[in-house]
């Protein structure tokens, strides 16, 4: 098989889709892997790193569209990008369609087979795919909490830790997922007062055990929710529905309650966001001011540590990417139906059910996709 790995051109988009490792790997079972110049610079992996590992590096993204059976992102492809897909190839990337009908309805018109890494599973029902990125994601969120906390950037003047007399920031962190828990622990790193909010009980338990005294533990009632937020310094929303838009868990009239200069952070902005008051933004011009909240919703924060990120991200997606060139998509779906949950759209037809019931629209079940007779 023929893969493309394009340079993303999302605004301040640095990742790259796979590591000049992850070629080679691809290079070694014998696929052909092509590689647009200047690809993996910003995430500091030259053109010779690629194509000392196997890779043929194609000036233009025009030349990869054009040539690859399947195309490796890591952003949504952007109007440019979807232009240039066509029928019968494979997209394997974000996508995070239940909040993009625009991107959804370009790739139903595009015929191709677009595989999102967000919706893939595992055994225990996770999303190993989202995983490492909501690992950076929920760790970066502190750290630019922090900052958007100093009086500087439209924040109260607020330190995160406090000083001996003065006591540290409050910290809230609506979510106790992958996102959520990293971005707990960076906050209890640095001595803010710290509380978590999850509706199953059973996660809470997980966290009170792993971060015992230095972080309280709360159920997600709206009450709950609306007290935590409004003696809130800062709030991480960290909420994920797999594949669906995410649930605006903050309302407006709570934001507007609370302290002036108080910072939210929506790791959740990819899915639509889980604060009322949210909307996109870019690394260009990241922070927004509402209700008097200093909000931070960049949707696409690893970007930001490009390096890091794409280490992780490869790691993660590599097997999944041998899987689907060495056996072609159709029977790798067909055989692992955790990468089959992966599938949103094939052919101008939706086929992920959460995609389908948050954009209003009708979808084909996977396994109507697949083989005849396969069991899904």
């Amino acid at each position: 098989m023929r893969i493309g790995v394009p340079k993303e051109i999302k605004t301040h988009e640095y990742r790259v889709g796979l590591t000049p490792a992850g070629v080679r790997e691809l290079a070694h079972h014998g696929h052909g892997v092509l590689v647009q110049q200047g690809a993996g610079a910003g995430a500091g992996f030259p053109d010779d790193a690629y194509r000392d590992a196997g890779a043929t590096l194609v000036e233009g993204a025009a030349a990869i569209f054009a040539d690859a059976d399947m195309v490796v992102k890591v952003k949504e492809p952007q109007p440019a990008e979807i232009a240039m897909l066509r029928p019968g190839q494979v997209l394997f990337t974000y996508l995070h369609l239940a909040a993009d009908k625009t991107q959804t309805e370009g790739l139903l018109r595009s015929g191709a087979t677009c595989i999102a890494y967000e919706t893939v599973t595992d055994n225990a029902g996770a999303l190993p795919l989202l995983a490492p990125m909501s690992e950076v994601a929920g760790r970066m969120a502190v750290q630019v909490g922090a900052h958007c906390l100093e009086r500087e950037q439209g924040g109260a003047g607020i330190l995160l830790g406090g000083v001996p007399g003065v006591p540290p920031a409050k910290v809230v962190v609506i979510g106790g997922g992958v996102a959520g828990t990293h971005a707990a622990g960076m906050a209890v790193g640095l001595e803010a007062s710290v509380t978590i909010l999850d509706k199953s009980l059973a996660r809470l338990k997980e966290l009170d055990l792993q971060f015992g005294p230095r972080a309280t533990t709360l159920f997600a009632t709206t009450e709950a929710v609306e007290h935590a937020v409004l003696a809130a310094d800062l709030v991480i929303g960290a909420v994920l529905v797999p594949g669906a838009a995410a649930p605006k868990l903050v309302t407006r009239a709570m934001v507007r309650q609370m302290r002036p200069g108080s910072v939210l952070v929506d790791i959740a902005i990819d899915q639509g966001g889980c604060f009322e008051t949210s909307r996109p933004t870019t690394h260009a011009a990241p922070t927004f001011i509402e209700e008097g909240a200093v909000h931070y919703c960049v949707t696409n924060m690893p970007g930001a540590v490009p390096r890091t990120s794409t280490f992780a991200l490869t790691n993660a997606t590599l097997p999944f990417v041998l899987a689907l060139a060495d056996k072609g998509w159709r029977q790798a779906l067909a055989g692992n139906p955790h990468l089959a949950a992966g599938l949103n759209v094939h052919e101008g037809r939706i086929t992920h059910p959460a995609v389908a019931r948050a954009l209003g629209l009708s979808h084909v079940p996977v396994q109507d996709v697949l083989a005849p007779g396969v069991i899904v």
